[in-house]
């Protein structure tokens, strides 16, 4: 199965470099089995660029296109995303089994926790470290929950410190939580998809795990995950 991704947009500041990669890729490889947007889509709640991003897509990629939001999608602005880009399936705290190339595809969705919610968070949002160490918990739930071949978290904020690499380590709280990590290892789902960070690391294990972290101006280009080569031994489900 091939899987095409990329996250942190940030529409319109990255607009130019989503077409060029687009384009780029319709002419490096074949159509994508699955096309995956890992959060922050668009710039500080810019709802209208997020249709904007859609129409690049549009007549070009012809796979299922799944979301997870980001930051930058504010929460009071997700009905109203979703309501204006009908084709993508959002998942917040949620699960998707999609059957491609006659196998079982399961993914679970979600925008992630920090370790330690920014200054704006813990001055606006109430409860927000409960919301960020319970999300930990409902994301180790769906994913126990799906019996499919393959299954996949799209997370945006990063679940691993390992793949920060690059950033500030005094920021790695505000980045992402390391508690995810018991939670691939438990569940070992076949792909991780992550973003937020634009100077962490590309790709990571955690234990036997890949983590992709797709962000835009990190790869300046649509990742792509043959998920026949992600491991040896990875049983070649498509």
């Amino acid at each position: 199965m091939i899987i095409a991704s990329t996250g942190d947009i940030h529409s319109p500041r990255y607009f130019e470099l989503f077409v060029k990669a687009v384009e780029d890729l319709r002419v490096e490889i074949v159509e994508p089995d699955l096309f995956l947007l890992a959060g922050d889509v668009i710039q500080a709640g810019n709802v209208k660029e997020y249709h904007r991003v859609y129409n690049v897509l549009f007549g070009k990629i012809t796979c299922p296109i799944v979301a997870c939001f980001g930051n930058d999608e504010y929460e009071q602005n997700w009905s109203t995303i979703k309501e204006e880009n009908p084709d993508i399936k959002f998942l917040d705290d949620e699960s998707l089994i999609l059957e491609i190339n006659g196998k079982s595809v399961g993914i679970v969705g979600t925008k992630g926790s920090l370790d330690r919610p920014t200054w704006w968070q813990r001055k606006n949002i109430p409860g927000i470290w409960d919301k960020y160490r319970e999300r930990v918990g409902i994301v180790e739930k769906l994913l126990s929950e799906l019996k499919t071949d393959v299954k996949i978290l799209l997370i945006h904020y990063v679940p691993t410190y390992k793949i920060l690499e690059g950033e500030n380590p005094i920021s790695y709280p505000e980045l992402g939580c390391n508690a995810y990590e018991k939670v691939l290892i438990e569940q070992k789902p076949d792909v991780v998809i992550t973003g937020h960070s634009h100077r962490g690391k590309k790709q990571v294990w955690v234990d036997t795990v890949p983590v992709f972290n797709v962000a835009l101006p990190l790869n300046e280009g649509i990742v792509v995950i043959d998920t026949e080569e992600l491991k040896p031994g990875l049983e070649k489900f498509f």
